[in-house]
């Protein structure tokens, strides 16, 4: 790269919103290289973006437009990620008007590109307010409710998956596995087969702004799956009481139906499974400073805790 060029790249450390401030001189020349190959010849400016841990994720000012240019992170495809199914999930988002709109992917290196938002974070406490956990609900239903998308999502079948993947990492299976996985088992048969929608599967607090609508991000774990798991996801993740459950869901619903709040409350200890899970392979495969045992342990944990209300004779 030129001198001239470089100087037109710019590194920006100043703390904002949402970024991070922390300086890595690797981290900064991927992403100039990133940037050069995809806007080449462009002025720009680039800032880490915060929060993610499987990824790298970039605030990019070109020339006074705004993107994020998200670089994914090593071995994610053994989390199950397939990236031409993300970009595809994020395209139909936007289609729907829950997503940013997905500017460029580039599948041999796993880069997404995608308008930034200017939207605010949804707190845990706003989330409880019926105003909000409508226009939630009704972003939900909207993708819910598009046109397939590729990819399945099955959540026993990827809490499977995992298990083997992390063995053969040699990542030794905490004892907590073979109780949770029987009443994982007891809750399939309990549900039966139930209809395919395109769904999200990781309704992490983080993953929702606002800018003026609910807009929803982070796509990577996307595809056909169950409606009443993402639904549990974005429950447990926001630490829902059942009464909150039942509100969310007669705005989701349009309709009170206690049915709806069983299911939910069922699928919500799926996806602390999926979420342990996902801890204990990370432990095994992930180069990260990041305590994924500990992940594991806090939502086996919670598991344990909420078995009682299944009622469940395994």
């Amino acid at each position: 790269m030129s001198a001239a060029r470089q100087a037109r790249l710019q590194w920006s450390a100043r703390p904002s919103r949402g970024h991070s401030s922390r300086y890595d001189p690797g981290l900064v020349e991927a992403a100039r290289a990133a940037v050069e190959r995809l806007w080449p010849g462009r002025s720009a400016t680039v800032s880490e973006l915060g929060g993610g841990i499987t990824n790298r994720n970039f605030k990019v000012d070109v020339d006074g437009e705004v993107f994020v240019l998200r670089m994914g992170g090593a071995k994610t495809e053994l989390l199950g990620i397939d990236r031409a199914v993300e970009y595809a999930a994020g395209r139909r988002a936007f289609e729907v008007g829950v997503g940013p709109e997905v500017v460029h992917f580039e599948p041999a290196e796993g880069w997404l590109v995608s308008r930034f938002i200017d939207g605010r974070p949804i707190s845990l406490e706003e989330m409880r307010r019926p105003s909000t956990l409508t226009r939630v609900a009704f972003a939900m239903r909207a993708f819910h409710d598009a046109p397939h998308i590729p990819g399945r999502f099955n959540a026993l079948a990827i809490v499977d998956s995992y298990r083997a993947t992390a063995e053969a990492h040699g990542v030794a299976i905490p004892a907590e596995f073979a109780p949770a996985r029987a009443i994982a088992e007891w809750i399939r048969g309990a549900r039966g087969a139930q209809p395919k929608v395109p769904c999200h599967n990781d309704l992490l607090n983080g993953n929702f702004l606002d800018d003026g609508s609910v807009r929803i991000v982070d796509w990577e774990y996307a595809g056909m799956g169950d409606r009443f798991f993402d639904l549990a996801n974005f429950s447990v993740n926001h630490e829902f009481s059942v009464e909150d459950d039942r509100r969310f869901l007669a705005a989701y619903f349009g309709a009170e139906r206690e049915s709806d709040v069983v299911a939910v409350r069922l699928m919500r200890y799926m996806s602390d499974f999926r979420e342990a899970m996902w801890g204990v392979l990370q432990s095994g495969i992930s180069d990260l400073d990041f305590d994924f045992n500990g992940y594991a342990a806090k939502h086996f944990a919670r598991m344990e805790a909420s078995a009682g209300e299944l009622q469940l004779n395994t």
